[in-house]
């Protein structure tokens, strides 16, 4: 990284303070960094580094305080927003800010877009930044399916794909093995060798890794222990190591932990091996992830396993704990080959993986409860080993609180403790001190050292810091899938001639790559250089960064088989199903005749129901009693009781009663049956009057016309309301995750930490949802009048115009939904319920909207779906035209435009 020469003052901070509810991350700081050169920020976990580079970055709100970076004032909105395209920040976490069905060159050409290069500037850059970090063979794998070590490589690449002055990494070498390290800091020393301005500010868990900056701030429970030159501080220390310096420099009872301690050897009892492993081989369609693995591993031993990234270490430990079966070979635990449904030997095994395994829902203890009920532990059992495992890992002051809030390095702790909750025979531990300071790393390893030689526990663990794999009794090196060594720590050293274990592991891993000795070549500068410059905003960047997220957007939506087929699939069987099988035509009503008469008039009577196409006779019934139990019964939806005498009354002129039983179960039915039978019975009595002597009256003659729908078919109504259901739950509930889920995987922060603006964002993000609900209605057209019939009468440009604006406003309500949401869960019911509501009851679908008072009338006409089923309606089944919905089109856009300027207020640029 080389040592650098101290320049002008580049950070100024004066009384920062920070605090997340009762915890206080950062305790009135005030503090001076230098520009142009590097520096180092190192400390315990929890004690406040990520929060004090979020707030250096831009990423974070400031509560109180200044900050001073580069000459800008980070507290004005303006000037902030005007120095983000001079940084570069990089999130703690294994690819935090990186796109999981992306693939390499599309997540960092996502950023060179962001940031405003040009096609070919982009193409030498990615081209250049792949090749210096070794991921140029991989750059159509996605982020997805690549190593912790691989992910941080591609966040490394995004953060420099544009030319920073300055470049914030929060503990970027986290996980990565040393060689790729190495080439790391290759990089970053060759792009400031071309700008020597620019000003590197980095906090790491390697001591050994930080003693390379110029300048050094160590931290403790948000204060600043130290802020000089590294020399000096190892000077001021009267050390001649970082580490050994950074622990002089903690309060007493921490240090205590950190104090060196011996390991007692391993003597192999020289029984049958704990893990065995022969010829084990895993492949992945052509790709093989595991070639031919043999080792052996005696029970009570340490084993270090220790490999380049994406060289398989963590596939071969899956293959060990049956989550992944073998693709051949063996694999043998206790003597027993493994098998995915063995549980007896998996409950013997621990397993702490290298991504977080636990629930972000549950707290600390809640983790660890459930981890203990999952191994079938005793109740009280339990409870004991749970109160033992905060004690032993340093976890009471967190027991409460749920993972999402706690630093990489305690959830790293959390991890260990589930592990061993169930007292494991082997523990199988995949990089477990990954982002955890040096004083925590000692506390794991007094505890992996007890368990190995007291308790005779073996464990498998992997590892990249190389003073953790020199504890280990035996250690295999592994690249591309195969071992390449297997050996004591010294060994393995002595075979190479090197001076320490990391030489010889580069060694080993540039012998493997047929590599000539020394750093990687450097790769010629790009054109741009130092000489490229931001172009601002203004000019014309606006459409390109909102285009930059909608085609990471929209190739996201086109790689998630499951949202994409939802997106499709959804509206159509909703459209068809929905608008198919609900109806509220009265046909086939099946009816059941009591008839005390029996005369020729009231056979003539029953027969006009028989007659009608919407009644259906059932068998009779000898009584009323018999009669109401056809009705409870389900077997009849009507009953018709007719009297003794019913034909003498007739021929009398008199008006006999009739008994009419409906079942009023269902209300819109009853209500529609009624009015048939009612129908019926005035027919009969006029047919009747024209037959008898004595005219039979009948008052009123009723003779309806119907406009629109002559034929008065359900389906006629219930397609339009169909199709404005469809455009306002599916889209809506798509674009509703749409922010919702960066907060959950962290990638928010790029917006935070990019020159975008919200309102770039929102339409980025808006825009292929849009397009994919735009095609879903064009189909939704199409199928209902070819498939379901029903003719569009009026103007389909008039229907598009309103759907598109309504369409606007669906998905503008997801993305209001997804500002203020915290889960996906909670915004897809949100949204249903938000939506299913007002859209069903009050737009008008069921019964008019003109029916409509109070504060259902308030309801209905307060959201987009009423105004877009009167022009569904209109357009489908009364002809109507583009004049005839300026008002409904005005209140849609008016919609679109407050549901849109409503989430980019709630949406903020900054963290909290």
């Amino acid at each position: 990284m080389g040592a650098g020469t101290q320049h002008d003052t580049g950070i100024v901070i004066r009384g920062l303070s920070h605090r997340y509810g009762a915890v206080k991350a950062l305790d009135d700081i005030s503090l001076s960094l230098p520009a142009g050169t590097t520096i180092g920020l190192v400390g315990p976990d929890g004690v406040g580094k990520s929060t004090l580079l979020g707030l250096i970055a831009g990423v974070r709100r400031m509560q109180a305080g200044r900050i001073e970076v580069l000459g800008t004032d980070m507290a004005g909105r303006a000037q902030r927003e005007a120095f983000l395209p001079r940084v570069a920040f990089m999130p703690q976490g294994l690819g935090r800010n990186l796109y999981p069905t992306l693939s390499v060159w599309e997540n960092v050409d996502f950023f060179a877009r962001l940031f405003g290069l040009a096609a070919q500037e982009r193409e030498e850059r990615i081209t250049r930044l792949l090749k210096a970090t070794g991921l140029a063979p991989f750059p159509d794998r996605p982020a997805g399916h690549l190593s912790g070590g691989m992910k941080q490589k591609v966040s490394l690449c995004c953060a420099l794909v544009h030319d920073p002055d300055l470049l914030i990494l929060d503990e970027p070498t986290t996980g990565v093995d040393p060689l790729s390290r190495q080439q790391f800091w290759t990089l970053v020393n060759q792009l400031r060798g071309e700008r020597p301005t620019m000003t590197v500010l980095v906090s790491t868990a390697y001591m050994e890794e930080a003693e390379h900056f110029a300048y050094l701030v160590a931290m403790d429970a948000g204060h600043v222990l130290i802020a000089d030159q590294t020399a000096n501080v190892l000077a001021r220390t009267h050390t001649t190591s970082l580490e050994a310096a950074y622990i002089s420099l903690l309060p007493a009872e921490k240090r205590a932990n950190a104090t060196g301690f011996s390991i007692p050897p391993y003597h192999d009892p020289g029984t049958a091996p704990a893990i065995m492993a022969q010829n084990l081989t895993k492949r992945f369609g052509d790709f093989v992830a595991v070639d031919n693995v043999s080792f052996r591993i005696g029970r009570g031993e340490i084993f270090g396993f220790l490999g380049s990234n994406g060289c398989g270490k963590s596939t071969t430990m899956k293959m060990l704990t049956g989550l992944l079966d073998a693709s051949s070979g063996t694999a043998e635990l206790f003597g027993r080959a493994i098998t995915p449904g063995d549980m007896s030997t998996r409950m013997r095994i621990g397993y702490m993986s290298q991504s977080f395994s636990l629930y972000e829902e549950l707290s600390v203890r809640q983790n660890l409860r459930l981890q203990a009920r999952l191994y079938r532990i005793p109740a009280r059992d339990a409870t004991r080993r749970v109160t033992q495992a905060l004690s032993d890992f340093e976890l009471d002051g967190v027991a409460d609180v749920r993972p999402s809030a706690l630093p990489l390095g305690i959830r790293q702790r959390l991890q260990l403790a589930a592990a061993c909750i169930n007292n494991p025979e082997i523990l199988i531990l995949d990089e477990p001190t990954s982002g955890v300071d040096p004083a925590a790393r000692d506390m794991f390893w007094r505890h992996l050292i007890k368990l190995s030689r007291q308790d005779h526990v073996t464990i498998f663990v992997s590892t990249h810091f190389m003073n953790e794999a020199a504890r280990c009794d035996r250690i295999s090196l592994m690249h591309r899938g195969r071992v390449l060594a297997v050996g004591t720590p010294a060994e393995l050293v002595h075979r190479r001639g090197a001076t320490d274990l990391e030489a010889a592991f580069i060694a080993y891993l540039k012998e493997a790559e047929a590599e000539p000795a020394g750093t990687p070549a450097a790769v010629a500068p790009s054109h741009h250089g130092h000489a490229w410059k931001w172009r601002g905003w203004r000019g014309g960047t606006w459409l390109p960064r909102a285009w930059a997220f909608a085609r990471r957007e929209a190739v996201e939506l086109l790689r998630d088989r499951m949202r994409l087929t939802f997106a499709i699939i959804g509206p159509v069987v909703l459209l068809l199903i929905a608008a198919s099988s609900i109806s509220f035509d009265v046909n086939g009503v099946s009816f059941t005749v009591c008839d005390h008469d029996r005369t020729s008039i009231s056979h003539d009577l029953i027969d006009s129901f028989r007659g009608s196409p919407y009644f259906v006779e059932a068998a009779p019934s000898e009584d009323p009693a018999r009669m109401d139990r056809a009705l409870h019964d389900g077997r009849a939806q009507l009953g018709l009781d007719i009297p003794p005498g019913f034909a003498r009354d007739m021929e009398a002129g008199r008006r006999p009663a009739i008994g009419v039983v409906i079942d009023g179960a269902v209300p819109f039915l009853a209500a529609d049956v009624r009015a048939y039978v009612e129908g019926v019975l005035a027919q009969y009595a006029t047919t009747l009057g024209r037959e008898l002597p004595q005219a039979v009256r009948v008052p009123v003659v009723l003779e309806p016309r119907f406009i629109y729908n002559q034929e008065f078919r359900s389906i006629y109504a219930m397609t339009p309301g169909m199709v404005m259901l469809a455009l306002i739950l599916i889209p809506t509930m798509l674009t509703a995750l749409g922010v919702v889920r960066e907060k959950e995987i962290g990638s928010i922060v790029n917006l935070y930490a990019s020159p975008a603006t919200v309102g770039q964002y929102l339409v980025g993000k808006q825009a292929p949802y849009v397009a994919l609900a735009t095609c879903s209605y064009v189909v939704l057209v199409v199928l209902s009048v070819l498939v379901l019939g029903v003719p569009l009468k009026g103007s389909f440009i008039a229907l598009s115009i309103g759907a598109l604006l309504f369409i606007l406003g669906a998905t503008g309500l997801g993305m209001l939904i997804s500002t203020f949401v915290n889960s996906q869960v909670a915004a897809i019911f949100g949204t249903a319920i938000i939506c299913l509501i007002p859209a069903v009851n009050f737009s008008g679908m069921l019964y008019p909207s003109s029916t409509l008072t109070g504060l259902s009338r308030l309801v209905g006409f307060g959201f987009p779906a009423a105004w877009f089923q009167l022009i569904s309606l209109g357009s489908f089944t009364k002809g109507m035209g583009v004049f005839a919905f300026m008002r409904m089109y005005a209140a849609l856009a008016g919609f679109a435009a407050f549901y849109m300027l409503g989430a980019r207020l709630l949406l903020k640029k900054q963290e909290a």
